[in-house]
């Protein structure tokens, strides 16, 4: 029987620029930053809150996950922002818009009142979107 979910992968364009959206930006904590071969690392962030649940930012190149076709298709899907990778929660939706907009993080949309709460869209450095939501 399945009990839980530890990790999940968010592919990114570059792990660098990566690492400093997801900690700088959105206060994420590192929990692994480990050299894997050449030019590669397992690197996985944390929710402050959450540090059960590892998200690990996965590099789309060319080598041993992707061939070149594949990388090409899924970079481009990613800057496209045709790729939303999940809904992270907040207690108070209207500070935390605020806050990371002046951290310079980019909302597709400002905070709304829905049905389940109220939802802000907000993308990554590589063109991720993700939710931000205050659920009611």
């Amino acid at each position: 029987m399945i009990i839980k979910m530890t990790h999940v992968c968010v592919y990114v364009l570059n792990q660098d620029s990566a690492f400093e959206f997801y900690t700088n930006k959105l206060g994420f904590k590192v929990k692994m930053d480990v050299p894997m071969g050449k030019d590669a690392r397992w690197l996985t962030v944390t929710p402050p809150e959450q540090p059960e649940l590892e998200i690990t930012l996965f590099p789309v190149t060319v080598g041993t996950m992707f061939n070149e076709e594949t990388a090409k298709s899924m970079a481009e899907l990613i800057r496209k922002g045709a790729l939303g990778p999940g809904v992270f929660t907040c207690k108070d939706i209207y500070a935390t818009y605020e806050e990371l907009r002046s951290k310079g993080v980019e909302f597709i949309k400002p905070p709304k009142k829905e049905f389940y709460g109220t939802e802000a869209l907000f993308k990554d450095d590589s063109g991720n979107w993700f939710s931000l939501a205050q659920l009611a």
